[in-house]
């Protein structure tokens, strides 16, 4: 259960990314996948942990109604195909696709393509981190 102002969830090493898994109304049951919006209790986003083993891909293109989607590449090497258009991602790459964009991914490298997705409705956000943040009074009290 989360605290008043914040929540943690543990997902495991990378290297355990595929004890997880997640049903798919199209693949039935995915392995190497975990959502975070339930266990966080996240209301404005939703963002997952995924891994793709060498070789493997998403068999199907899809789209969004509202939500565009951030890739954020951690490990391996890969391609996104977005709209017909290759993109070529490895450690460090981040991808945006809006909505509407037509999207998969493959793992293209001799080891786990891992990322992050975050997901969020588009044309939402107000401010930016830096203009939305606040100083707030005191300073950290670190304990140990």
């Amino acid at each position: 259960m989360p605290a008043k102002n914040w929540s943690y969830f543990h997902a495991g090493a990378w290297k355990d990314i595929y004890l997880h898994e997640v049903p798919h109304p199209l693949l039935g049951k995915v392995r190497g996948k975990v959502f975070l919006k339930e266990p966080l209790a996240l209301t404005g986003m939703e963002v997952s942990f995924g891994a793709l083993p060498p070789g493997a891909a998403v068999p199907f293109l899809h789209a969004h109604r509202e939500n565009e989607e951030l890739y954020i590449f951690v490990k391996g090497r890969g391609e996104v195909l977005v709209d017909g258009e290759t993109i070529a991602v490895s450690e460090g790459s981040a991808v945006r696709v809006a909505p509407a964009g037509a999207r998969s991914w493959r793992n293209t490298g001799a080891e786990d393509l891992v990322y992050l997705v975050v997901q969020a409705r588009a044309g939402t956000m107000a401010r930016g981190t830096i203009e939305d943040g606040v100083e707030v009074k005191g300073k950290p009290a670190w304990r140990g």
